[in-house]
């Protein structure tokens, strides 16, 4: 008995008890939300799905819909009732789901998973109990919730930190650093909203969905490796592994949408675009690989046929390429009337930082040589066109409005 409480302690354990170690709170976990469903069910069809007031304000996801939310209020009203009965302050219960988050990460980065993430999930259930003891007992305040959503931010990023350092010597670790900036951006760019007088609490990824996908992929993930790969010291952990990076993808996905629809609601209202973004898109895409295959079969022709240096001919060609990307753009694209010339200007330093840009991105990526520089070229590509290029060819070199708008303000002589 005590061989085996220090092996757990430990975490030297057989495979068998790293399956059970894992296993054990899922079975009862899985038992008593499987019987509340088919309970849930039940009362459903009999008298309607018991609707959760808080639930129906702060909204659904794409993975997780109000029904499910419902039914997991409702399936833990026992632990509910047992916390308000106990009369623990509303402030203990999101210290103490802190120390488990916390905690929680310590563990994962020891190595110790299935207790990671059961102390994680354990974290996130007591992190949803706290809020709505205090607000039973009309002892909400502006002090509590400050609180609650600091240790929030404290918990995932402990668990995010743990899987960093366990995964530090793999590829894992990019994910993990993605989903740790990807779950502080999520509700930093709420709060943000909130601050500006805009609600944004629209995504796929909530803190719900976080605390899921993250927490049952990790206290899961050793039945797997124990049942495949039993040997090894420093096992992967492969159903966490998927979790994490569902996570760090949906979640940063999250913090852009809410970022667009943010930044979209407190921009000033302009003027109807004759085409659609997505128009504008693909008209403005077309007229980049027009003009490249102009630039690339002209410097063929000059080098082949002319005889001129491929340098030279280089040159002409970006040149080249540069005139028919700005011609289309100019009639097809935005349909602009404004003066050629200053457009050129504008359209030339455009271009000229897009190549600094590209040039200094593709330099900084190959500091990485696992990066296969092909990869990097098209990822910094992509970057730069969507953050740089287009909206600055929309909103700067052939936006005849604003053009209007500077000339108004420019000194007139006498």
């Amino acid at each position: 008995m005590h061989d085996n409480v220090l092996a757990l302690l430990s975490g030297d354990l057989s495979p068998s008890a790293r399956i059970w170690t894992a296993l054990a709170p899922a079975l009862f976990a899985v038992a008593y939300f499987l019987v509340g469903l088919v309970l849930f069910c039940i009362r459903c069809a009999i008298k309607g799905i018991p609707r959760d007031a808080e639930t129906l304000t702060r909204g659904k996801s794409v993975l997780v819909g109000f029904f499910l939310r419902h039914y997991f209020f409702w399936v833990i009203q026992p632990l509910w009732r047992v916390l308000l009965r106990s009369g623990l302050p509303a402030n203990a219960l999101s210290m103490l789901s802190g120390l488990l988050g916390v905690s929680s990460g310590v563990a994962v980065a020891a190595g110790r998973f299935a207790l990671g993430g059961w102390l994680f999930l354990l974290a996130g259930v007591l992190d949803v109990m706290d809020g709505r003891v205090a607000r039973t007992r009309k002892e909400a305040n502006p002090a509590g919730a400050a609180l609650d959503s600091v240790l929030d931010r404290y918990v995932d990023s402990a668990m995010l930190m743990g899987l960093a350092w366990y995964y530090r010597d793999t590829w894992v670790l990019l994910p993990a650093l993605g989903a740790l900036l990807g779950s502080s951006l999520v509700p930093y760019v709420r709060a943000k909203g909130e601050g500006l007088g805009v609600s944004v609490r629209d995504g796929a990824m909530q803190r719900l969905e976080r605390v899921l996908f993250l927490g049952v992929g990790t206290a899961l993930s050793p039945i797997l490796e124990a049942l495949f790969w039993p040997e090894q010291k420093h096992p992967m952990h492969w159903l966490a592994v998927a979790g994490l990076v569902f996570v760090a993808i949906l979640s940063n996905v999250t913090a852009v949408a809410r970022f667009r629809t943010l930044v979209a609601a407190l921009t000033p209202k302009k003027p109807v675009q004759p085409r659609s973004n997505v128009a504008l898109f693909g008209f403005n895409a077309a007229a980049g690989a027009i003009a490249t295959v102009v630039d690339f079969a002209a410097v063929l022709a000059m080098v082949e046929w002319a005889g001129l240096s491929p340098v030279w001919a280089t040159v002409a060609g970006c040149v080249l390429g540069g005139v028919v990307n700005y011609s289309i753009n100019r009639v097809i694209t935005f349909r602009s009337n404004g003066a050629v010339a200053p457009q050129l200007a504008r359209y030339t330093l455009v271009s000229a930082t897009s190549a600094l840009l590209n040039a200094g991105g593709v330099a900084l990526l190959t500091l990485h040589p696992q990066l296969a520089y092909t990869l990097g070229w098209w990822v910094v590509r992509g970057v730069v066109y969507f953050a740089w290029n287009l909206p600055l060819q929309r909103d700067y070199v052939f936006n005849d409005h604003a053009s209007d708008e500077l000339m108004e303000q420019r000194p007139h002589a006498a």
